[in-house]
């Protein structure tokens, strides 16, 4: 099993860019592929993006694409979201979540395993 802890979230202001992380511990990092998701309370989780576990697939969703990048450093066992032009309604609580190990990137939020505790992120405008 691996634990995920995201970090990077807070308070921000329109248009900024904001890196959030996540770091694992538990087992081999480079085993799991892994997604950021976000959830805004009284709506459903929403992908956001996926990547595999050498970082060559990555994959986006409607809501950040074209404006964010998902990358990992296996080295680290850490892996990043920068989202760039923010703006008020990316307000959420933001989530990485690891496939288990065999399992490849997707959207799908539900067919992720192991999740961590998410890091809230407010934008000002």
């Amino acid at each position: 099993q691996v634990q995920l802890v995201e970090s990077g979230g807070g308070l921000v202001q329109a248009g900024d860019s904001l890196r959030l992380s996540c770091t694992a511990s538990g087992r081999t990092f480079s085993n799991y592929a892994m997604g950021w998701f976000r959830h805004i309370p009284g709506k459903e989780y929403e992908f956001l993006a996926a990547i595999n576990w050498n970082g060559g697939t990555t994959l986006y969703g409607d809501f950040v694409k074209g404006r964010s990048t998902i990358s990992r450093d296996n080295a680290k066992n850490t892996v990043y979201l920068v989202m760039k032009s923010l703006k008020s309604e990316d307000t959420a609580v933001y989530y990485c979540a690891a496939r288990s190990p065999g399992h490849t990137a997707i959207p799908t939020t539900s067919l992720y395993d192991y999740w961590g505790q998410g890091t809230q992120v407010t934008v000002s405008s």
